[in-house]
């Protein structure tokens, strides 16, 4: 036979197996993975505690501190106390307080029809006073304060807002109590494979 000429090959098949080779053991049941969400709660366990004992809460608390308007900071003075009073009529605003460099997003109720219960441009003229409730560092808080329509700055505080706290409390309990019947519920489930994890174990 010439080098050039094909001649037969010789070809190994492999084994092809159409299903899962064969154990040796059947499987035994596992216990099923965990699957416990708990929502991060909003606030501290304990809010006025907190409020009254913080350094940055007792601060911020005093109603000496000045505060000062902080949007559009590159746009013409007379721009910026447009752009002012056109934030607080659409419900926003930010503000820092000057001592302690602390930056807020205020939000309250937007004007409508001239009114607003958080805010009033008519107890002082030249001057806005605003509201605003929220959440700080896990406490509820509610800022209380009067800017300059024209300076674009004045005085503010924060207080202890009792009523938003008291819901939020409940709110927390009720998230508390819904993750330990979970838990509860968790257990339960685990129950039937604790022994033979323990059997595992000591072999």
């Amino acid at each position: 036979m010439m080098m050039n000429e094909a001649g037969p090959v010789s070809t190994t098949m492999l084994p092809h197996y159409d299903s899962p080779l064969p154990t040796l053991y059947e499987p035994q049941p596992q216990p099923p993975k965990p699957r416990l969400m708990f929502k991060m709660p909003r606030v501290v366990p304990d809010q006025k505690s907190k409020f009254e004992s913080d350094e940055l809460f007792r601060r911020l608390a005093r109603e000496t501190e000045q505060v000062r308007y902080t949007g559009h900071r590159d746009r013409p003075s007379e721009e910026r106390r447009q752009k002012f009073q056109n934030q607080c009529r659409d419900g926003y605003t930010e503000i820092a307080f000057v001592s302690s460099g602390t930056n807020l997003q205020l939000s309250f109720t937007p004007t409508q029809g001239g009114y607003s219960p958080d805010l009033d441009f008519n107890k002082d003229p030249g001057k806005v006073h605003i509201k605003s409730h929220f959440i700080m560092n896990g406490v509820c808080v509610r800022w209380r304060g009067c800017l300059d329509l024209e300076r674009l700055d004045g005085v503010g505080c924060l207080e202890f807002d009792e009523d938003a706290a008291r819901l939020e409390d409940a709110i927390l309990r009720d998230e508390l109590e819904k993750y330990k019947a979970k838990l509860r519920e968790f257990e339960d489930k685990q129950r039937p494979f604790k022994p033979f994890a323990a059997a595992s174990t000591a072999k």
